[in-house]
């Protein structure tokens, strides 16, 4: 079956999609022999030989991860500061996955890693709406009309910020539990959420991604997807 070659790049685990259409323009693929520069060439992957950089490339088996991230590790492979990163906790020979979106040092909870390029792109692009769900625990009361600022929409550094819901879970003068839903993956989102209307978030967890929870996986383990999760992220 004919598949375009930047799918079979992602699904090589060469990288995202998007980032293999770049190496298909700056000629860094070949096919049989041949530059493949133009963006939708088609390849049959049980015949021809495709190439990036000199180097032959195989379909690997597609591996799909969920890992309950903690606290203090960081989203990424390596670190100059040598802190700890969540390829720490998985094994050693799964060193060609890489994480689906981040969470930032600080914050734990649900994260995804595969070799999947379209996977991680169904996953993280805005137009797939994919949403996920955190528990944030932040200073101070927090009142209905809060919640509602955040949902219809606030301005942080020059850019609109919003939650798709949010739930008031506990509330006393000291701390307040809220749950929220986005689908946009911005940068730190949550924190700056409510940073921009005045409370600060002292503990975050993402528990939800699609229909995918955390459920009772502890902090620092790991499980494999089963297929039917695949494919109800997918669809």
């Amino acid at each position: 079956m004919l598949v375009r070659l930047q799918k079979f790049l992602a699904n090589a685990g060469v990288s995202s999609r998007r980032a293999a259409e770049g190496l298909i323009v700056s000629g860094k693929v070949n096919v049989n022999g041949e530059p493949a520069i133009v963006l939708g060439t088609k390849i049959d992957p049980d015949k021809d030989v495709v190439a990036v950089n000199g180097v032959l490339i195989k379909p690997k088996k597609r591996l799909y991860i969920v890992l309950h991230k903690p606290p203090g590790y960081i989203c990424s492979r390596k670190d100059p500061e040598s802190r700890n990163t969540i390829y720490e906790l998985i094994p050693p020979e799964w060193g060609n996955l890489y994480n689906v979106g981040r969470l930032d040092r600080s914050s734990e909870g649900l994260i995804f890693l595969t070799n999947d390029g379209e996977f991680c792109l169904r996953l993280t692009h805005p137009r797939y709406g994919i949403t996920k769900t955190y528990i944030a625990r932040v200073s101070g009361r927090v009142e209905k009309p809060v919640l509602e600022k955040i949902c219809k929409g606030v301005y942080h550094r020059g850019e609109r910020l919003r939650a798709l819901k949010a739930k008031l879970i506990s509330a006393n003068s000291t701390n307040s539990v809220v749950e929220l839903e986005l689908n946009e993956g911005k940068n730190r989102e949550v924190r700056r959420l409510f940073e921009a209307v005045g409370f600060k978030v002292n503990k975050l967890v993402r528990i939800k991604i699609g229909n995918i929870k955390l459920g009772e996986l502890p902090s620092g383990k790991w499980r494999i997807l089963t297929e039917s999760e695949i494919k109800s992220l997918l669809d």
